[in-house]
């Protein structure tokens, strides 16, 4: 485990995706993440995934995916007494996440300003899927809503196929991103003044603001986004390309790039074709020039492609599935995974995947597996000092 967050508290009242994954950021970066759950099933994830065995011990794969390095601890905040006990955590908190619709933890007498009572520098971050304010702050979101509002599946797949959904949770996944990224910035703030913040992340605007590029065309070049499939609209040839075995993407997207691939794939005069000469016009004929590549690759594997255009300078590489990426070395010689034996509720090993970056030349993973409902209660509140009730809650 890193520790760049070591020392800091993190009060996770999270459920499902968005709101999971970026307290598991904070957890991967060193923070003693509670996750405080409601009783009667805890967190939503924990029955949601694959394994029917799993979901029905309450530790859904969903819920594995991004919950180990957490305590859990469980508590009815609709109870007077329960509520007195989280605002013991509150104040003994740096930072909290949630991600309720706008308004809830406010009409459980539990919002910002209540909590800032307590805990005048806490960092709060609210994680919604439009924000706190606007026309549509009261609509319930999931990812496939916000997917479709933001723009993403209408350019996704090909003018055939498309508006599709992108094959995993990315709003959700951003917005947690973000709301990390949000938090770890304001606790700077707090360590360097004393003053907390409150952090309003809109999954419908983090996933705009990742649209940054066909957004820009549009907003810049007047020039509405279209979906093209595997290609690549800034220049070509720049795609999913197939071979004799498999399919490889290729992005000579730089003039020399496409030079040199000419040259290895055993068409030279692919360069000084008029239709291919330079990069724009590459981009008009796209398709011509995508059938003589695929005509030239099919003498090898994409794996043999790969290794032989990397080698030369051009970017290439096959198109794996999940368990494929997960066996590759570049993967597990990083230490992409960590594996926990014995974990409470489970009848078998986990395996989890950490966060996507190093520090110090050590890979962040989490201290230890995800909880069962309520595992911490004892420790947890064991060792929490007495609140000064004093200062009551506004």
């Amino acid at each position: 485990m890193t520790e760049l967050l070591s020392g800091i508290r993190v009060l996770d009242l999270t459920n499902v995706l968005a709101g999971p994954y970026c307290a598991y950021q904070l957890a991967l970066l060193g923070a003693d993440v509670i996750k405080v759950e409601a009783p009667n099933g805890g967190d939503l994830a924990r029955q949601l995934g694959a394994s029917a065995t799993l979901n029905q011990a309450g530790m859904g794969a969903s819920f594995l995916a991004q919950n180990a390095g957490k305590r859990s601890v469980v508590l009815d905040l609709k109870k007077e007494a329960d509520r007195d006990r989280f605002l013991d955590l509150v104040a003994s908190a740096d930072a909290l996440v949630e991600n309720f619709r706008p308004g809830v933890m406010d009409r459980l007498g539990l919002g910002y300003a209540s909590l800032k009572a307590i805990r005048p520098g806490l960092v709060y971050c609210a994680i919604s899927g439009f924000g706190q304010s606007g026309p549509m702050r009261d609509n319930p979101a999931y990812d496939q809503i916000i997917q479709g509002l933001s723009g993403i599946m209408s350019i996704t797949g090909t003018p055939e196929t498309a508006p599709l959904r992108v094959g995993y949770p990315v709003a959700d996944t951003l917005g947690g991103l973000v709301g990390a990224f949000a938090i770890a910035a304001a606790l700077v703030k707090q360590k360097t003044s004393g003053q907390g913040a409150f952090l309003d992340v809109s999954m419908l605007e983090c996933t705009l603001s990742a649209l940054g590029w066909p957004v820009s065309n549009y907003l810049t070049a007047g020039v509405e986004p279209r979906p093209m499939g595997n290609e690549n609209m800034t220049a070509a040839p720049s795609g999913a390309f197939r071979t004799g075995e498999g399919l490889l993407n290729i992005a000579a997207n730089k003039q020399e790039q496409f030079v040199t691939l000419s040259q290895l794939i055993g068409r030279p005069e692919l360069a000084s074709d008029p239709r291919f000469a330079e990069r724009e016009v590459r981009k008009q004929n796209r398709a011509a020039l995508k059938a003589l590549i695929e005509d030239a690759l099919a003498g090898a594997s994409a794996a043999a492609w790969e290794e032989k255009l990397n080698r030369a300078g051009v970017p290439a590489g096959r198109v794996l599935t999940i368990p494929q990426v997960l066996d590759e070395r570049q993967v597990t010689e990083r230490g992409m995974t960590t594996r926990f034996e014995g974990v409470p509720g489970m009848d078998r090993p986990l395996t989890v995947v950490r966060g996507g970056f190093i520090v110090d030349g050590a890979a962040p993973l989490p201290a230890g597996p995800p909880p069962a409902l309520g595992e911490h209660m004892d420790e947890v509140f064991a060792a929490l000092p007495a609140r000064d009730k004093t200062r009551a809650p506004a």
